[in-house]
């Protein structure tokens, strides 16, 4: 299992203006009333923001990550999507899944804009501490659950979907 873990991914002021953007109130986010498909439960919801799908960009914001993409330096991108989720009583864990399954050489990203204590859960591996900057890469077929966090009042990440770029 290759799972790799990085601290301060990008220089500072590159991530604070896409914290600071994402965290507007001109930045939209939309309702999703099931977070993890097969998951029956009141908290299960989210809100997303979708920056990247089926070959399109779907966000004026999108230049905003422009620094995330390059240093990720894919071969191509699939999907980008934005995630929040609100504090919560208690840590919930939203249930392991794979992001796809279909394609062997597809990748998963998970990048940190707020800083809690919910996680990225792996099946057979670590845990990964919800930190700001740090951003996590791994095989998209590696079943990874998400959690709420119970001392901030937000939980924001990126899940970014790709092809590494064999030069890299």
């Amino acid at each position: 299992m290759d799972i790799e873990i990085i601290d301060d991914f990008l220089d500072k002021e590159s991530f604070e203006h896409i914290k600071k953007t994402m965290l507007s109130e001109e930045f939209s986010w939309f309702y999703s009333p099931q977070k993890t498909a097969g998951y029956d439960f009141d908290e299960n919801f989210q809100f997303f923001h979708l920056f990247y799908f089926n070959h399109s960009i779907n966000s004026p914001h999108f230049k905003t990550l422009n620094p995330l993409i390059n240093k990720i330096n894919p071969l191509a991108l699939v999907k980008i999507k934005a995630n929040l989720t609100g504090k919560t009583q208690e840590i919930i864990d939203y249930g392991y899944h794979t992001d796809y399954v279909t394609d062997t050489k597809l990748h998963t990203a998970v990048y940190y804009i707020t800083s809690n204590n919910g996680s990225t859960n792996f099946k057979d591996g670590p845990t990964v501490e919800s930190k700001e900057n740090r951003i996590v890469i791994f095989d998209s077929q590696l079943p990874h659950s998400g959690t709420s966090c119970t001392d901030e009042r937000l939980r924001v990440l990126l899940n970014l979907n790709f092809y590494k770029n064999p030069s890299k």
